[in-house]
C-alpha cells in the first residue's frame, strides 16, 4: 500500500474511541424508587451506586489514557500501510471492548465474584 494521509485514520479512530466512551455510560442508568420515594431515599440508592461511578471514571481515565498516546503518535506518524492499519484496527477492537468487563465489574465489585470480575477487567 503506497503511504497516504493519516488523517482519514484518525478521524475514525476518534470516532471509536468517543463511541467506546459513550457506551460506557449508558451502563449508568437512574435509580427506581416506589412511588412517593423521598430524598434520603434516592440518595441512599444513588451511594449504593459507588460501583458504577467507580467502574465508569476508571474506565474513561484508561480510555483517555489511550486516546492521548494515540493522538501523540499520530504526531509521529507520515503515513500508513496495510500492517499499520489492521494494527490499528486491533486497537480498536480491543478499546471497544473496555466498556464490557466494565459493566461486569461494576455489577460484580461488591458481590462474591469481585475477583473474577477484576481480573477480566484488569485483563482487559
Amino acid at each position: 500500500m503506497v503511504e497516504k494521509e493519516t488523517a482519514r485514520l484518525e478521524a475514525f479512530s476518534d470516532g471509536v474511541f468517543a463511541i467506546a466512551i459513550t457506551l460506557l455510560i449508558i451502563d449508568l442508568k437512574a435509580p427506581s424508587l416506589p412511588p412517593g420515594g423521598a430524598n434520603h431515599e434516592l440518595w441512599a440508592a444513588l451511594l449504593g451506586m459507588w460501583p458504577s461511578f467507580l467502574a465508569f471514571v476508571m474506565s474513561l481515565t484508561s480510555i483517555l489514557i489511550m486516546w492521548v498516546n494515540h493522538h501523540g503518535m499520530f504526531g509521529l506518524i507520515q503515513g500508513v500501510d496495510a500492517t499499520f492499519l489492521f494494527a490499528n484496527g486491533f486497537l480498536l477492537l480491543l478499546i471497544t471492548f473496555v466498556p464490557f468487563p466494565t459493566a461486569v465489574l461494576a455489577e460484580y465489585l461488591n458481590r462474591e465474584a469481585a475477583n473474577t470480575a477484576a481480573t477480566l477487567y484488569c485483563g482487559t
